[in-house]
């Protein structure tokens, strides 16, 4: 069943409870008040008529002046000789004109006469008759019962008729309600059809783009479809960083499987070398199968070696590296204390001297960092700093790198500028990226594209930023900013 069907039903239900309880009220209130009248009517009729009651004789004195005999009827019972009662004396309307077939109206036997009101049907007719004992007042010996009835097939009639009219006004009201509240609920759920639909169309297949078009006012329905809205909003969101996401850990993992597919390549053909030459080795003949001399093979041995050593130490910096990166994917907090940052530049500028270069290497001004206190992890700064003087050194065959500080503000910054061969302003955006090396230094110096993602990170973790200024063949110079302790 069909929320708009229940909706109806629901409404056309109340309805017909409420039509209901309308209709018996006004049933009610009509009918008591007619025969309130009556009642009324009878009871003046009763008090006013004259009867004369002796021992032996009972009879019917004066009429009330309001006695109508075209509907009252009035009848005296007498039980002075039968206790069972007897009829006395009638009205000369209780006689019927066409036959004068008497009309007599029931009376109960003497042990059951009491002043009230009963309802008869006489002759097929209905009556209502109003009995009131008749005592003599000298002993208090009750010796009659004076009957005072009223022809109510009017009033029958009457309420016949107001229960048909109601009954008629209530089945047409509410069918018009079902219809009018099918209508009204197939409007209002007209825009639940829409996100249904829209619904039914993302689940198909559709782009997540689809969005449910509002023309309602700000009520349930409309804040319903701003807020489907919105979530479809964040769904088509997070669908596209998840695939962003995983696009980049399938390039991640590539790229990754690259770099350590190269170390591992040249560490195998050096074992391969060496199985081949000690199997080819000869006690006897030192030269041996394979033509080298002794010196030639342990000259060849020991290049093996260092080649093999060399692609163990690129091996173990990029696993390094790599774990670097996964605690960075995984949220990895380090500990963090006030450090006096003067002391760890450097100390940092102290051991890049030692570092493999052509470059010249500079260092200063650092006067701004007198007294300057940063919150953060030394091991991880020092690792920061470093990369961004190696890849210096790197890139700067000739020329010099130099490390120097600024302060604006609350922050301060550590540069490191070199005049090397510089980026390309299409490759600035991409630099920070996993892997990432730009074109002209593929193939010309060494390196794995993870250095920068792992300095990004390191600001990052810092609430630091990093900042790269580059030109080619002019230089770069990259810039981290760290907020001062208080």
């Amino acid at each position: 069943m069909s929320i708009r069907l229940r909706l109806t039903l629901w409404y056309s239900g109340l309805l017909a409870v409420a039509i209901v309880v309308f209709g018996v009220l006004i049933y009610t209130v009509v009918y008591r008040t007619t025969m309130a009248e009556v009642q009324k009517q009878l009871q003046q009729i009763s008090s006013s008529t004259e009867v004369y009651p002796t021992r032996f004789n009972l009879a019917i004195g004066k009429l009330s002046s309001s006695f109508d005999p075209n509907t009252i009827y009035i009848q005296l019972v007498s039980y002075t000789q039968n206790q069972n009662g007897q009829i006395r004396q009638m009205t000369q309307n209780m006689f019927r004109s066409d036959n004068r077939e008497e009309l007599t109206f029931p009376f109960p036997p003497y042990q059951n006469v009491q002043t009230r009101f009963v309802e008869r049907k006489i002759n097929g007719l209905s009556y209502l008759i109003y009995e009131t004992p008749i005592v003599v007042k000298e002993t208090g010996v009750l010796v009659g019962l004076l009957q005072v009835g009223a022809f109510t097939g009017r009033e029958e009639a009457l309420f016949q008729q107001l229960r048909t009219i109601l009954w008629l006004a209530g089945l047409v009201s509410l069918s018009a309600a079902f219809a009018l509240g099918m209508f009204l609920s197939r409007k209002a759920l007209r825009p639940i059809n829409k996100v249904m639909e829209a619904a039914e169309q993302i689940q198909s297949g559709s782009e997540l783009g689809l969005r449910i078009p509002r023309d309602k006012p700000n009520d349930e329905i409309g804040r319903l479809t701003d807020t489907l809205n919105g979530m479809l909003s964040r769904i088509e969101s997070a669908y596209k960083h998840l695939e962003e996401t995983n696009a980049a850990q399938r390039r991640f993992v590539s790229d990754a499987s690259h770099e350590l597919r190269t170390p591992l390549t040249t560490i195998r053909g050096n074992i391969d070398l060496l199985q081949k030459m000690l199997a080819a080795g000869d006690e006897a003949d030192p030269a041996g199968p394979s033509g080298l001399s002794e010196a030639a093979r342990k000259q060849i041995t020991q290049e093996a070696i260092a080649d093999i050593a060399d692609e163990a130490r690129r091996m173990s910096s990029l696993v390094n590296n790599l774990l670097s990166l996964a605690r960075a994917d995984a949220g990895y907090q380090v500990e963090m204390e006030k450090l006096p940052l003067l002391q760890l530049v450097e100390e940092a500028a102290r051991r890049a001297s030692f570092l493999p270069r052509k470059a010249a290497w500079n260092v200063g001004p650092l006067d701004v960092l007198e007294g300057v206190w940063v919150c953060g992890n030394r091991d991880y700064l020092l690792q920061l700093l470093f990369i961004l003087i190696e890849n210096g050194f790197k890139y700067t065959p000739d020329g010099e790198v130099r490390l120097f500080a600024v302060r604006k503000g609350d922050r301060v910054g550590l540069v490191v500028a070199d005049t090397g061969i510089g980026i390309d302003e299409q490759d600035l955006p991409h630099i920070f990226d996993r892997f990432y090396r730009a074109d002209p230094s593929r193939g010309v110096t060494s390196g794995t594209g993870l250095g920068l993602s792992i300095a990004k990170w390191i600001a990052e973790m810092h609430r630091g930023t990093l900042e790269v200024q580059s030109r080619p063949g002019q230089g770069s110079a990259f810039a981290l900013w760290l907020p001062v302790a208080a």
